[in-house]
């Protein structure tokens, strides 16, 4: 890309020219696999292992996974889920998926039985690829889900007599394979993001997504590739940030990417790990830098250039803390699943002003808008939206068109966050249009939780609200009425959070519980989660 001196050079000279044909598989190994070894994949192993794969393998391995679906009779357009952390295995499935036409469904590791078969169901998956710790969930809800014809699992045994090993049925398959034609808006991958009533849905990506995230990416990280650039997050890659933000964008512009999921956030073995591997280019949320703050570590042999975080308002203390620790810049990128990576900062091209988002990237066009998708003036409060046609926006809410028209308003997608812009182009986030709640970097909708809540023999009525949190920025906390004969205590507050994180995942469960007489409600019958918030 272009480096002009200013910012408004930068957004004048750029134009979007996305390929007649174009898929995501073939950009993110084939292009690069040119017999020479080069670097892709640097696979961490909890023993400190190292696995290099170049892309020349990830051309091959995803080739044979490919094969290995077509032969199973999947055909284009069906759905292929991945439900494994940061892997090897992770990339190869996604970029096999997309070679063969097919539509990848990224699912988080630490998602409870009714998580994982809700999204499974609701994507009508016909593959699954896991490992063991996978498998198990996966076993107790099988039965239910008809769709799903083939379980690949990660390891020799597969150990089931439904799945099959992932290992053998590469090692079985041709490492040649002609990747199917693609445009790019022929669907590619489904990531399911949560709402604020009812279940999650799931917002359907073009292979186009990757492309559009490519002039942000280039901007936070100073024209990436630059030599020696490593990339490394924390970040999971079944969420739009760890997939989008750091895997995807990083392996199509030849740049090796580190991969290194640990069970939790250590911010002693972070530090470590980006100094021993000499990581250049880190994707670091806002959490994991409070994390890093409170534990006051430091390493001598950091080499970041570059340092993109998101997902929360970052704020002049946190960010003065990143330069003076880890000797990088902190750029603040904003977007959201069905949108990403439309607003960001960098002090190269203007200044950063704290507690600011930044200003549209190039090839996106931000604005602050009314309900009806009429552009406000400068200072006043409003919709932040997004421009129809960006291409990194979804084509649509799977299988669901009321959703879909209810996203936008006019020309404009409505990212359910409101904001305002000042009179030098610089947008400011004011607070969710919905009921949302960010806590340390996940988007969490109360709707899925208070279903799940609601299946607790001792719950009656349920309500989920954020309230502040210091490190998370806001925890989940449930408001519930108990049925009689059950009380209130901390033994079945304990057992309720339990049964969240068992059925729907780690990072939902409630970290407060509150016991009430009465839910505060309108006369339709509609909680008033705002008199909860105020509650505290």
């Amino acid at each position: 890309m272009a480096d002009p001196s200013t910012y408004d050079a930068l957004r004048r000279a750029f134009s979007w020219r996305l390929p007649a044909r174009y898929n995501m598989g073939v950009a993110c190994a084939d292009a690069h696999a040119d017999g020479s070894g080069k670097p892709a994949l640097m696979f961490v192993e909890e023993s400190g292992a190292t696995r290099t794969y170049s892309f020349d393998d990830l051309k091959a391995l995803s080739n044979r996974f490919a094969n290995a679906l077509v032969a199973g009779g999947l055909q284009r357009g069906d759905r292929v889920a991945v439900f494994l952390p940061q892997a090897p295995e992770t990339a190869i499935a996604h970029i096999a998926a997309f070679k063969a036409g097919m539509i990848s469904v990224p699912l988080f590791t630490l998602f409870g039985d009714e998580a994982l078969e809700y999204r499974l169901a609701a994507s009508g998956a016909r593959a699954l690829i896991t490992d063991l710790a996978g498998l198990a969930k996966l076993e107790r809800v099988r039965e239910r889900l008809p769709e799903l014809v083939h379980v690949f699992v990660i390891g020799e045994d597969a150990g089931a007599a439904f799945a099959r090993s992932f290992d053998t049925a590469l090692e079985t398959a041709s490492d040649r394979f002609t990747p199917v034609d693609t445009g790019p808006d022929d669907p590619g991958i489904i990531i399911f993001t949560s709402g604020t009533t009812g279940n999650p849905k799931g917002a359907l990506h073009g292979h186009r997504v990757l492309l559009g995230h490519l002039p942000c990416l280039q901007v936070i990280h100073q024209d990436m590739p630059q030599p020696g650039d490593l990339h490394w997050t924390p970040a999971d890659w079944a969420w739009i940030g760890g997939l989008f933000d750091v895997l995807f964008p990083t392996l199509h512009l030849g740049v090796p990417v580190l991969a290194h999921r640990a069970r939790k956030f250590d911010p002693e073995a972070a530090m470590a790990l980006m100094a021993t591997h000499a990581v250049r280019n880190v994707f670091l949320p806002p959490t994991a830098l409070k994390l890093l703050r409170q534990a006051d570590v430091r390493h001598d042999g950091l080499k970041l250039r570059s340092l993109l975080t998101g997902g929360e308002t970052l704020g002049a203390e946190l960010g003065a803390f990143v330069a003076e620790r880890l000797g990088v810049e902190a750029r603040e990128i904003y977007g959201q699943t069905e949108c990403n990576l439309v607003v960001g900062s960098n002090s190269n091209f203007f200044p950063i002003r704290p507690g600011a988002m930044g200003k549209p990237m190039p090839g996106h066009d931000v604005r602050i808008v009314d309900d009806d998708g009429t552009e406000l003036p400068v200072g006043a409060e409003g919709h932040i939206a997004i421009r129809r046609g960006d291409p990194v926006m979804m084509l649509e809410y799977w299988k669901n068109p009321d959703a879909t028209a209810q996203k936008y308003a006019g020309d404009f997608l409505l990212t359910g966050d409101r904001g305002k812009a000042d009179a030098d182009g610089y947008l400011w986030y004011l607070g969710r249009a919905d009921d949302v709640i960010t806590s340390a970097g996940y988007r969490i909708g109360p709707g899925e939780i208070e279903d799940c809540l609601l299946k607790h023999p001792a719950v009656a009525l349920a309500a989920v609200v954020g309230v502040p949190d210091p490190v998370r920025t806001e925890a989940v906390k449930a408001w519930l009425v108990l049925k009689p004969g059950f009380t209130g205590d901390d033994a079945l507050a304990r057992e309720i959070q339990d049964h969240v994180k068992e059925r729907l995942s780690a990072h939902e469960y409630p970290r407060q519980v509150a016991f009430t007489d009465t839910l505060p409600m309108t006369a339709t019958g509609k909680i008033l989660r705002r008199e909860l918030r105020a509650r505290g």
